[in-house]
């Protein structure tokens, strides 16, 4: 049994072919995978949100597998990020659980990559727009890998409720070419080059 009640999920892949270059030979595909939860701690103060924070874990596994299958499988998976919404009668502590619960998911499932999970979290109404930073799943210097992705949903999250967002692309900026590390070049692997 768990803590919180998920109303309901999305998985949203954007295919992208070119950013008015030369059209790429694969498309990048950009993934987010969301769900929204009742907030358990909706209206009142809560001192410990570690035993919440834990069970959230296999909702990030959910995601996680979810989104990842939906890009392709794991193999294809070069960057990624996180966002958090929290509904008004929330507060932004709700959302900082899933920094935890969401990061490791996607660590598991994609073999411990070692590079910071970008993330983005608000206090925000129904159909808030939240842009989840993007970074190189391995290391993040490669600055061809920083990007955003949307998160939202056209009716979350309400005011008790929590939207809690995985985010992958299968590549890095199309036409990237503002140097730094390539992700060619990572050959350090401590998570940074």
């Amino acid at each position: 049994m768990t803590s919180y009640d998920i109303r309901k999920t999305q998985i949203s892949v954007e295919t992208i072919w070119h950013e008015r270059g030369p059209r790429l030979a694969q498309p990048l595909r950009v993934g987010t995978a969301l769900a929204i939860i009742r907030n358990p701690f909706a209206g009142r103060y809560e001192p410990d949100l570690m035993a919440f924070q834990a069970e959230l874990r296999e909702l990030g596994r959910t995601l996680a597998a979810e989104l990842v299958h939906a890009l392709g499988g794991n193999d294809k998976i070069e960057a990624y990020g996180k966002g958090m919404i929290v509904g008004e009668d929330g507060e932004l502590e709700h959302a900082a659980v899933w920094h935890e619960a969401g990061g490791w998911a996607m660590r598991e499932i994609l073999g411990q990559p070692k590079a910071i999970v970008p993330a983005a979290k608000t206090v925000g109404g129904i159909g808030t727009r939240l842009m989840v930073p993007l970074g190189h799943i391995e290391a993040a210097y490669v600055r061809s890998h920083f990007s955003t992705a949307e998160m939202t949903i056209w009716d979350g999250p309400r005011r008790d409720e929590i939207a809690f967002g995985l985010v992958m692309a299968t590549g890095g900026r199309p036409h990237a070419r503002i140097g730094g590390l390539a992700a060619s070049d990572i050959s350090v692997h401590d998570g940074q080059r």
